[in-house]
């Protein structure tokens, strides 16, 4: 890819009135993926791609006919905005005020309610929209969403985190790190804002000596200390390379008797501990956090539908295959099974549907 055309690039030549078009905003997310795809190596591993004979025209007139008059058809909705790519569902944006004069998302937050309209909407934006926009949430109003932030920060790449922190900016004229540090305090503070930096290192060579030199220190940061040194986790933790960290991990499990997880949990406590962790298992597999993270949103007697809904959207084009079978390896159901459990209805339907058939 050309190094000029990075949305690095794009954002710095566009007014703010044209970034905010979505035909743009749609452009510098398909840049932004592209970009980390090519950094990591990776190819998607979504369940939702690019729906083959696609015509934009065609599923806005069948979404118009769907919502107008009396009723709703809220299965027409979900086979198309649930079935079709981010970029598809913004041409079909464009094409459904091109033919209609209305606006598509306004037209389908009038017509559906609850958790089933969370998740269209959400559908409506591109993966970069949709992560900036739930982070405005988690630190907005009295209360802050830790859990959101810890997610989002602790499972995304240097490239994806230089995007959201640009997109967030621009979006709503605020420095994302400011608000983190106006909203959080203390190590867990410390964390995030490490993670913000978007630096941690890209490497994927380590010598056997920098290797225990870490697990020494992270050893003598924790079970060899009274009382824990936490700037040396976050340290270390925050800002190492993934390749680098495995073999640390390993590496610590020998000359501790210990997993780094285990260690964690046992020297820290609270937010400081959630979002270690959550970097912990982000480096050792991102599909397996976030399976983990779908069971605890489902299992016992309540559901965390937050948690739930954005899981499975922000993940939908990324990697969703291989969550759902690092849920089935793991927990001996499907991903499926336990949606079918824990919602309903509407909601249930379009869950269902971003996330494929039952081949695990």
């Amino acid at each position: 890819m050309n190094n000029s055309l990075t949305y690095e690039f794009l954002l710095s030549k566009w007014s703010r009135a044209e970034r905010r078009a979505s035909e743009i905003a749609s452009t510098v997310d398909l840049l932004w993926r592209l970009e980390t795809m090519a950094s990591t190596g990776k190819t998607s591993r979504g369940v939702i791609k690019d729906y083959p004979n696609f015509d934009a025209n065609q599923d806005a007139e069948l979404l118009r006919k769907a919502m107008k008059g009396l009723g709703t058809d809220e299965s027409a909705i979900i086979s198309i905005i649930a079935t079709r790519s981010s970029t598809q569902r913004l041409k079909i944006s464009l094409q459904y005020k091109t033919l209609f004069g209305r606006d598509l998302v306004e037209d389908l937050k009038s017509e559906l309610g609850g958790k089933f309209e969370n998740v269209i909407i959400g559908l409506m934006k591109t993966p970069l929209q949709y992560s900036v926009s739930e982070l405005h949430n988690a630190l907005k109003g009295a209360g802050t969403d830790e859990t959101c932030l810890i997610e989002i920060l602790a499972s995304r790449t240097n490239q994806e985190l230089r995007a959201i922190i640009q997109a967030y900016k621009e979006e709503y004229d605020k420095d994302l790190e400011e608000c983190i540090i106006s909203d959080t305090s203390g190590h867990f503070q410390r964390i995030l804002i490490i993670l913000l930096q978007a630096r941690r290192d890209e490497s994927t060579t380590s010598t056997e000596a920098e290797i225990k030199k870490d697990a020494q220190e992270l050893f003598q940061a924790g079970e060899l200390k009274c009382g824990t040194d936490e700037s040396m986790f976050l340290s270390i933790v925050g800002s190492k390379s993934v390749h680098h960290l495995r073999q640390v991990f390993t590496e610590y499990m020998k000359i501790s008797g210990y997993e780094i997880e285990e260690s964690i949990s046992s020297e820290t406590s609270g937010n400081l501990r959630s979002a270690l962790l959550a970097v912990v298992k982000c480096i050792r597999s991102v599909p397996e956090y976030f399976a983990e993270t779908l069971y605890n949103a489902m299992k016992g007697s309540g559901t965390n539908d937050d948690t739930l809904i954005r899981v499975i959207i922000s993940r939908s084009e990324v990697d969703l295959m291989d969550i759902r079978k690092a849920f089935y390896d793991n927990y001996g159901k499907t991903l499926q099974s336990m949606i079918k459990s824990d919602t309903s209805g509407d909601y249930r339907n379009v869950l269902l549907s971003l996330c494929g058939s039952e081949d695990n």
